[in-house]
């Protein structure tokens, strides 16, 4: 009996020791390109990689996958966002009644946000200049779609791995949201709104602020629940 509570808590530490590893490991290596892409694009000026990947995707263009792409797109847009961020808020808060899940929510989405405007403003990069299958304005680095779907769609995984217990539907779950969030990217190089490091550049930035976000939450959570249960700090 003590040798199998042993060998379970030793596979628990592991899996966290594991599941820490990668994330620090992806944290850090979104920090380097996105500052490589900063690099390359406003100090060395070099786009070539953009206009690359452009012509390729280009060249698949037709009228079936257009409509696809715009739909992809619509997950991450002004339009489709803000009625999740409600629905996923008033279920936190009502349904499920977990008011740091509900803090999360607000904290990623609108923070996403905000930050995107801020580089956006920064870098003022202009929107390319190709033929255009949709409707975009204002400026163009990072993709704020790419930026939220990460944000957004990142944030559900976060949940999806906290409070769905099934192994396998986790991961299925997650597959497709990841599924959607690097569609939502490709969309925006398609549909000729965005360049590709535009959209590097967003998921980069969106995984950096939703990881920044979660820690600081959960520190915040964990000082919180030592001051209203005393007892907490011998856990």
């Amino acid at each position: 009996m003590i040798q199998k509570v042993y060998k379970k808590t030793i596979a628990i530490i592991t899996l966290f020791s594991i599941e820490f590893l990668i994330t620090g490991i992806l944290f850090f290596a979104s920090i380097f390109l996105f500052g490589v892409i900063v690099k390359e694009l406003f100090y060395d000026k070099q786009d070539q990689f953009d206009h690359f990947v452009y012509q390729w995707v280009h060249q698949f263009t037709s009228p079936i996958l257009t409509k696809f792409m715009k739909a992809m797109s619509f997950l991450a847009s002004r339009e489709f966002i803000p009625v999740m961020f409600v629905l996923l808020l008033l279920y936190f808060l009502f349904i499920k009644k977990h008011h740091w899940y509900s803090l999360k929510v607000p904290v990623v989405v609108i923070g996403s946000l905000l930050l995107n405007l801020f580089l956006k403003f920064l870098f003022n990069r202009p929107r390319p200049l190709v033929e255009r299958l949709s409707e975009a304005s204002g400026l163009s680095f990072p993709s704020g779609h790419s930026m939220t779907a990460f944000s957004f769609y990142g944030l559900l995984i976060y949940f999806t791995w906290k409070e769905v217990p099934q192994k396998g539907l986790r991961w299925i779950i997650t597959i497709i949201l990841l599924l959607i969030i690097h569609l939502i990217g490709l969309s925006r190089v398609y549909l000729g709104v965005h360049y590709a490091s535009d959209v590097l550049a967003g998921f980069a930035i969106g995984y950096i602020w939703l990881i920044l976000s979660i820690l600081v939450l959960q520190r915040l959570e964990k000082y919180y629940q030592k001051k209203v249960d005393p007892l907490k700090q011998f856990e």
